[in-house]
């Protein structure tokens, strides 16, 4: 299992879910994007193949043929490109929170985002980041969790954020999602504003898709309703199995 994070975050986020895998006897692979985490920051901008081509790139440095695949908002809409360009590698797709366009009003306060981080950094854009994800709420009654992905936020590279932003409001893989093929599960928080809508439409444009919405759950449902979640991801999993 290659597990794959959203932008101003990092492989951290799929700790829960990693170590419950591993105790089921999953091989479980958490990969940092580009810029994020501890992995390198090449020069952008970025596009989304190129994320795409990352994700192959570390399966051939490890030697791995194919991996059911997990990502979630910016791995999931890579995975969208994987699943369209790169069947060949996969077992299966889990997307979670994610869409396969970019909208004029989904694309446009990234704009606005890139400014506020290329005058302040990344940390002017920690708060609301995680407020987005979890909602006020969530964040008073887990400060803990609240702080940890606000740091992991702040700590992402300047040139990481702006380079995927970039390729977020680039996104264009709609039109060509019903060429995958692979068995796919979509995934999203029921809070999630207008994702469980957009995951709708994926579902009827993937051949076979299951979708999974997560009650009371927003952006990272992963990690607001983790047990829940797991439940979706085990049954995608036994799932993929038949048809492995």
């Amino acid at each position: 299992v290659l597990m794959t994070h959203s932008i101003l975050s990092a492989s951290v986020m799929w700790e829960t879910q990693a170590q419950r895998l591993a105790d089921l006897g999953w091989r479980v692979i958490r990969v940092d994007t580009r810029g994020h985490g501890a992995s390198q920051t090449p020069p952008a901008p970025y596009v989304m193949n190129d994320l795409v081509a990352d994700t192959v790139a570390v399966l051939d440095a490890l030697n791995i043929d194919r991996v059911h695949y997990v990502g979630l908002s910016l791995g999931g809409m890579s995975g969208f490109g994987l699943g369209i360009h790169c069947a060949d590698r996969l077992l299966s797709l889990c997307l979670c929170d994610a869409r396969a366009d970019a909208p004029p009003a989904f694309a446009a306060p990234w704009d606005d985002r890139i400014a506020i981080a290329k005058a302040r950094g990344c940390a002017a854009l920690a708060a609301s980041t995680t407020e987005r994800w979890f909602g006020k709420a969530f964040m008073q009654t887990h400060p803990v969790i609240a702080s940890r992905f606000q740091e992991t936020a702040a700590a992402t590279s300047l040139e990481g954020f702006t380079g995927c932003a970039r390729a977020i409001q680039k996104l264009d893989y709609l039109h060509d999602v019903a060429r995958i093929t692979t068995p796919t599960t979509l995934v999203v928080g029921a809070n999630d504003g207008q994702l469980p809508q957009a995951m709708q439409t994926l579902r009827s444009l993937i051949a076979g898709a299951q979708l999974e919405i997560i009650p009371d759950a927003g952006h990272l449902p992963n990690i607001d309703q983790p047990d829940v979640f797991d439940v979706a991801l085990l049954r995608h999993l036994e799932r993929a199995a038949v048809f492995s």
